[in-house]
């Protein structure tokens, strides 16, 4: 017995070395924790890829050794097998569905302890072709419904389907006359059409990763009998949702619906139970839901409808859940012989089962250990209980893994890593704590002694559970040596430190009660004295929360630097800044602290409670609850009220006009009838007006007559025996009530009945009155008023609308036409008579048009007002025109008038003046040039003009000359000049050509023709040190 005492003894102290070296080595050992797992794995058959790879990777110390299982059974991984492991992935070369489908986990081990990875299916993706057998054809009557089944051939995983007519690829549209279910592949045609005559093929894909495969069916033809008289029926539903359909949390419902029928059925759908979810698209036959939870289960109905009735049909979706962690374990270091237990939990509908496993075995209760659910639990840990353990949870639709590793220790008192500390400064009359904190499994059993004394609890001495000792009202006598000594059944080890006591640290200024206002500043004293071996720190806090100096926004600081003065300064003040501040001083071995009152005044806080009652159509009665008075009384309360249209908050007017600060109700007046209102009241006191409550809830005043009559009131215009009224329509703040619409009143002016109209809905802005008896522009009285299910509302003014227009009936009198220029001629008319007018005269419209064009080819100008001349530009040259002038107003042009003509002058010489030469004499300048003589085609030449400039700046002078030659007077200073010179005549005035004139002293003569050179060039001759310089150019006058 002795003998196997000492071999445990010895087995655990080893253990216990094992584990130290461990911890100071810093190679800590662990269990495996897994880095990848496989993952489910789809396989088209057939592929190009010649393996299949299911990743595993665990981290762990010393490194994992990877087995893998299939189906439960463990795989060999023989030289020539088909199973190979790179790394801890399972490699399956060529596989095949036959022998390799199946269910696949990943088992990582050492020394530590072992994991299985979740569970991985490999499954193999296929697409058969489709029978070879041909299929039916189909005749119905044209406008019927008709199905074609599309029986899909065998495959995995799902398909997506589209339908062929005819030929490839003329792919049939998604519309709401046709529909393809991607549940079956059937194709609907709700109603058919000529255009539907054809021959059907289903087309069915495949997407597997990046591979895509597809299949058609044989076709089927399609015979319509035609039916001269098409019956229309009601709808008949024909692709359904199921009764019941299951989703997962997460992914995306879909439900089909689709019905035939003649008119072809529209499609909406509806939540039975409940809202509307968010998250669904609804697109005729489709409902889809995007990330579907619980909140979306229920029933669902779609309705088909058409002018012949309406069919339904309901189904449920149920909403279902993969397992989800709710608590999971961790790993865990326990003592030898303590007891420990474990909990996980896991959501999931239906409710997941959960089970244990320790090293990748199946743990059921036995001896110390007890297994119900979720719950592990030991009792009296040993060294075999260490190992890997793992929560498994499962339902239906998936499996969890949760892992922990279970570490048993067996240590004897170890003090290496956490020693009593050696010195142990203490504050004089103060307490003081030393933790004995060795590092033992199990827990070791703690002794205090002083120096050689042995401490025991006393009224200022105290040995805690855990081994702390506290020293109470300490006093220089209780300096010295103090040794923890802990022991249990592994060993025993102490540690000593030496306490040492220090003067005490004391508030010496405490810091004072204030009040302040919003925005003043405040300094908060605290100076204070300690040890002076010991560093001192000041910290303040409000309402026993540390205040961040460097993070409260510029509003506290240290007033001083100085060691022993810890004062708080406060700028800008604002009322959360009221409370309890506490100044603490504190050194490494004791603290002190004092605390005071700041009281910061500011405006009212929010009131509460906002309710809105007695409602009527123009006011409504509020009452409030207080708000805070931020410690000043409220004087007077405000009330502001927004309308749901302009979201704008104003002041409302109230009844008492003034709301003393002690009222907690008033009455809102003057509100607008039939209109949505929101609420909020504001309090205010001598500092200001504080926060608004939040809105009250919204509510709409009781409807009234129209108190508003329109505006706007014009009119006119129209088809001949019409009257057109015109007004702008009302907007919502004066409609007062729901039925909202107009009255008119009218009669043709000088008449006495009134006819009345009603017109309905606010936003009508126009009548038309249309009767054979009305004339012309004749001028009608015009009222118009609002009326509401309420009763009606005040008459606007009187206004005057004239009926339509009818074109003028007279033309204009005694048209002349009389040329001007080559390009340009002046028209003019007697006007025609307003008696004779049907409409409000516009102006004239010039018809013009060469000799020998038609009229309906001619050029139009038209003038505005009453003119009765107008001057016609951009004609050709020596060509005779015809004139006629009409009258026009809003219905059109009247007739014109007898036509007149004239004859365009010839255009003017092309040639300017040529050889200019000037000569200066005194105070004169005189320009002579060669005469220009027209040509056959060209009007005669009746004079010149010239255009004198003294410099580029200053303003032209026009001379006018009937010869060839001018004197122009220049000033004494005189330096240059700019000219322009060009003829004139019937036909206008021709091309300019122009010179600049230079004058130093002497007299002398330069001529140059540079018309057919514009680009500008000098000559210059010296005569009795005369410099002349002339440029040539283009310059309209």
């Amino acid at each position: 017995m002795a003998a196997a005492a000492g071999a445990l003894f010895t087995s655990l102290a080893v253990i216990s070395c094992m584990v130290c070296c461990q911890a100071e080595g810093g190679t800590r050992s662990y269990g495996p924790v897994f880095e990848e797992q496989p993952v489910n794995t789809l396989f088209p058959e057939g592929s190009a890829e010649e393996k299949v790879t299911l990743a595993c990777r665990a981290r762990a110390s010393p490194p994992a050794t990877y087995r893998w299982k299939m189906n439960g059974t463990e795989l060999r991984m023989e030289p020539d097998s088909r199973y190979r492991l790179v790394a801890g992935d399972l490699v399956i070369s060529n596989p095949v569905k036959s022998k390799d489908a199946g269910s696949y986990q990943c088992v990582a081990s050492n020394a530590r302890g072992t994991v299985v990875s979740r569970e991985a299916s490999l499954r193999f993706g296929f697409l058969q072709e489709f029978s070879a057998e041909e299929r039916d054809p189909v005749r119905i009557t044209e406008g019927s419904g008709v199905m074609f089944t599309c029986s899909p051939p065998p495959h995995y995983p799902g398909l997506s389907y589209r339908w062929l007519l005819n030929e490839f690829p003329n792919f049939i549209p998604a519309d709401g006359r046709r529909f393809v279910s991607q549940t079956t592949g059937n194709l609907y045609i709700a109603k058919t059409e000529a255009s539907d005559l054809g021959n059907y093929s289903c087309f069915a894909t495949s997407h597997i990763d990046f591979i895509t495969k597809s299949v058609f069916s044989k076709f089927s033809r399609l015979s319509l009998a035609a039916d001269a008289d098409a019956r229309q029926y009601g709808p008949t539903i024909k692709a359904r949702f199921p009764a019941d359909t299951y989703a997962l949390a997460g992914q995306m419902v879909t439900l089909e619906c689709f019905a035939f029928g003649n008119p072809v059925p529209r499609i909406k759908w509806r939540k039975v139970d409940g809202s509307q979810p968010s998250k669904w698209i609804a697109s005729e036959p489709l409902l889809q839901i995007q990330d579907v939870g619980f909140e979306d289960e229920g029933t669902y109905e779609c309705e088909a409808e058409n002018a012949k009735g309406r069919a339904t049909h309901q189904g449920r979706v149920i909403i279902q859940a993969q397992p989800e962690w709710l608590k999971v374990v961790a790993d865990t270091e326990a003592d030898i012989g303590a007891e420990l237990r474990w909990s996980c939990a896991a959501a999931g509908k239906p409710r997941p089962a959960v089970r244990w496993l320790r090293d990748g075995h199946p743990l059921s209760s036995q001896n110390r250990i007890e297994v119900s659910g979720g719950e592990l639990r030991f009792s009296k840990l040993v060294l075999e209980d260490s190992g890997m353990y793992q929560c498994v949870a499962e339902n239906k639709h998936g499996t969890i893994y949760a892992s922990a590793e279970l570490t048993v220790q067996a240590l004897a008192p170890d003090f290496r890593l956490n020693p009593v500390k050696r010195l142990i400064p203490a504050a004089r009359s103060g307490k003081v704590i030393i933790p004995c904190q060795p590092r033992a499994a199990p827990k070791a059993t703690v002794l205090w002694t002083k120096g050689t004394e042995l401490l025991i609890n006393s009224s200022r001495v105290t040995i805690t559970t855990d081994g702390t000792l506290i020293l109470q009202n300490i006093s220089k006598s209780d300096e010295g040596k103090y040794t923890c000594f802990a022991e249990n059944f592994m060993g025993k080890a102490n540690s000593t430190g030496i306490l040492s006591v220090r003067d005490a640290t004391k508030i010496t200024l405490s810091p004072s009660s204030a009040d302040i206002n919003v925005g003043e500043n405040l300094t908060l004293q605290c100076h204070a004295s300690h040890d002076p071996t010991m560093d001192l720190t000041f910290t303040w806090s409000l309402d026993d929360l540390p205040i961040d100096l460097d993070r409260s926004e510029g509003h506290y600081r240290r007033a001083s630097v100085k060691e022993t003065i810890g004062d708080l300064s406060i700028s800008n003040a604002q009322l959360k800044h009221s409370g309890r501040y506490t100044c603490t001083a504190q050194t490494v071995v004791d603290s002190a602290s004092e605390s005071a009152m700041l009281t910061v005044r500011g405006p009212p806080g929010p009131p509460g409670g906002v309710v809105v009652r007695d409602i009527s159509d123009t006011s409504v009665q509020l009452s409030w609850s207080r708000g805070f008075d931020n410690h000043s009384p409220i004087a007077r309360y405000l009330i502001q009220a927004r309308t749901l249209l302009s979201g704008k908050w104003k002041q409302a007017r109230t009844n008492p006009a003034n709301i003393e600060g002690n009222a907690e109700t008033a009455q809102v007046v003057n509100l607008i009838p039939w209109m949505d209102y929101e609420f909020r009241v504001l309090a205010s006191n001598i500092l200001g007006v504080g926060e608004p409550s939040l809105p009250s809830s919204k509510i709409r005043t009781k409807e009234a007559a129209p108190t508003v009559a329109p505006s706007g009131l014009s009119g006119g215009g129209g088809a001949p025996n019409e009257l057109i009224i015109n007004w702008t329509p009302t907007l919502r703040d004066y409609q007062n009530g729901d039925g909202f619409g107009y009255i008119l009143a009218f009669r043709k002016k000088g008449t006495q009945g009134w006819l009345t109209a009603r017109v309905p809905h606010a936003e009508s802005l126009h009548y038309v009155y249309r009767n054979e008896s009305i004339g012309p522009y004749t001028p009608f009285e015009v009222k118009i008023k609002a009326y509401n299910r309420k009763g009606e509302g005040p008459e606007s003014l009187t206004a005057i609308v004239y009926s339509a227009e009818e074109e003028p009936k007279v033309a204009p009198s005694r048209v002349t036409a009389k040329a001007v220029l080559s390009s340009e001629m002046d028209v003019s008319w007697e006007p025609v008579e307003q008696g004779d007018m049907t409409g409000v005269l516009l102006g004239y419209e010039i018809r013009y048009w060469k000799d020998g064009n038609k009229e309906e080819a001619a050029d139009r100008v038209r003038t505005a007002g009453l003119v009765t001349s107008a001057h016609v530009t951009g004609l050709n040259p020596n060509t005779k025109y015809h004139v006629s002038v009409r009258a026009y107003n809003r219905a059109g042009t009247g007739p014109p008038s007898p036509s007149t003509n004239t004859t365009t002058t010839k255009p003017p010489p092309r040639r300017p003046p040529g050889n200019i030469s000037w000569t200066f004499s005194g105070s004169t300048v005189s320009i002579k040039w060669d005469p220009v003589v027209a040509q056959a085609d060209e009007s005669a030449v009746t004079g010149y003009k010239m255009l004198y400039r003294k410099d580029s700046h200053s303003a032209p002078t026009l001379y006018v000359a009937s010869k060839s030659r001018i004197d122009i007077p220049i000033p004494e200073d005189f330096t240059h000049a700019f000219v322009q010179l060009r003829v004139t005549g019937p036909g206008g005035d021709g091309v300019p050509t122009e010179v600049h004139i230079l004058r130093n002293s002497g007299t002398s003569m330069m001529v140059e023709d540079s018309v057919t050179k514009p680009v500008p060039h000098v000559i210059v001759i010296t005569t009795n040190s005369l410099v002349m310089l002339a440029l040539m150019g283009y310059l309209g006058l």
